[in-house]
């Protein structure tokens, strides 16, 4: 599939193509460091690079030494891009002062366990699910109840799809479960909710006065549907969520350290002054103006990574379906992170198998729940060469054990 470049992006589809592992792992990042010499496909980060907006604004706050506590103005700063971007993509006309700057989206999480949820309750995780989703939780004494997702259709013709088990989750709502976590998309297996979906999960949390945390950090990366935030569906949903979202995934900066929250319910509002402002302050100013200039500028970038991500999925479901046949495989409708299953095969550990005979580095789909055995979650967004080169790995050792 060719690539067509945007006039103007500065997104280098090229240069991207002639970047190598060894290119990658002289940058230093964990993805490309922790296992020498292996293609990481395991951390949920794209390699390529930063959109010029973005390197030219960090450059310039270096220059003028920008690099201190967050002051308020920045904080206003990201609100008021993070409520543009909001309303630019998905039409939601959001107030920026209900947005507040945090880390990342794991510290929301923790503020929504602690504060919203309480030591010695419950929350709700479908599975499987992004790894801390189900760790970070036992931090502050609060049980996971892990409900995992029902594949529904046909995978071999390609209709197959992942969908909640509302009839568990219901059953946990009547057995004193008052929390939920909603990722949309859903790293790792790339459900986009439908809006019927959305409605089905808030009735059923007014019914049992449920709080959600609300995770859309790859709300970009939609291929199929369109992404429907959640606070938007009704009044109702609004107060039932704590959304967290970031430019991180989108613009490859998770590095600088800044998230949003977007505070729908005012009594949370209230919460978040009193017992959770603090996580404010320790977000990065470069953060700020990275993410702010992201929202603001980066949009031409950002489309032709998407396209790139597009032709790399477009690869990795061609294979799926003719090279990996047997392979518990359902394509993604957003993200950039695919959830392969390889139980069929009878490969009890897979992430352990491909990193011994494949030098290809995955998460183990164990981390991310009961439901993962035999699993792993392969994160695509990287150079295209270096994809089919990975699948090329891991075809070869699955060919030369007889499992395909």
């Amino acid at each position: 599939m060719e690539m067509k470049h945007r006039t103007g992006s500065g997104f280098d589809a090229d240069a991207i193509d002639h970047t190598t592992a060894a290119d990658l792992a002289a940058v230093g990042s964990d993805k490309w460091t922790r296992y020498p010499g292996c293609i990481g496909a395991f951390i949920a980060e794209m390699d390529y690079g930063l959109a010029p907006c973005i390197q030219k604004a960090i450059d310039n706050a270096c220059d003028h030494c920008k690099l201190g506590y967050i002051p308020e103005p920045w904080k206003q700063r990201v609100a008021e891009a993070c409520a543009g971007w909001q309303r630019s993509h998905y039409g939601w006309d959001v107030d920026p002062s209900i947005i507040r700057v945090v880390p990342d989206v794991l510290e929301a999480y923790e503020i929504f366990l602690r504060e919203l949820v309480g030591a010695g309750n419950s929350v709700i995780v479908p599975t499987p699910a992004y790894m801390p989703f189900l760790s970070v939780p036992k931090l502050y004494d609060v049980d996971v109840i892990e409900i995992e997702m029902l594949q529904s259709g046909d995978a071999e013709t390609g209709e197959a799809q992942w969908v909640f088990d509302f009839d568990a989750i219901e059953r946990a709502f009547a057995a004193g479960c008052h929390a939920f976590v909603l990722c949309n998309p859903h790293n790792p297996i790339g459900k986009v909710l439908t809006l019927e979906e959305e409605l089905r999960l808030s009735d059923l949390a007014a019914q049992y006065d449920v709080r959600i945390f609300n995770d859309e950090i790859h709300a970009p990366f939609v291929f199929e549907g369109k992404h429907i935030p959640f606070p938007t569906i009704s009044e109702q949903a609004a107060l039932q969520s704590m959304t967290a979202t970031s430019a991180s995934k989108s613009f490859n900066i998770p590095g600088t350290k800044c998230a949003q929250v977007l505070l729908t319910n005012p009594a949370d509002r209230d919460m978040w002054a009193v017992k959770a402002e603090w996580s404010e302050h320790q977000t990065a100013t470069i953060g700020a103006i990275a993410t702010t200039t992201a929202y603001n500028e980066g949009d031409l970038w950002f489309q032709d990574a998407f396209a790139y991500v597009c032709r790399n999925l477009a690869l990795f479901d061609e294979q799926m379906r003719e090279r990996f046949t047997g392979v518990g495989y359902i394509k993604p409708q957003g993200t950039y992170i695919a959830w392969l299953d390889f139980s069929p095969l009878g490969i009890d550990d897979p992430a352990a198998y491909f990193l011994e005979k494949a030098q290809v580095a995955l998460t183990d789909g164990r981390s991310c729940g009961e439901t993962g055995a035999g699993c792993v979650r392969v994160n695509i967004a990287m150079p295209y060469p270096l994809l089919v080169e990975c699948l090329d790995r891991m075809f070869n050792a699955l060919h030369a054990d007889g499992l395909l």
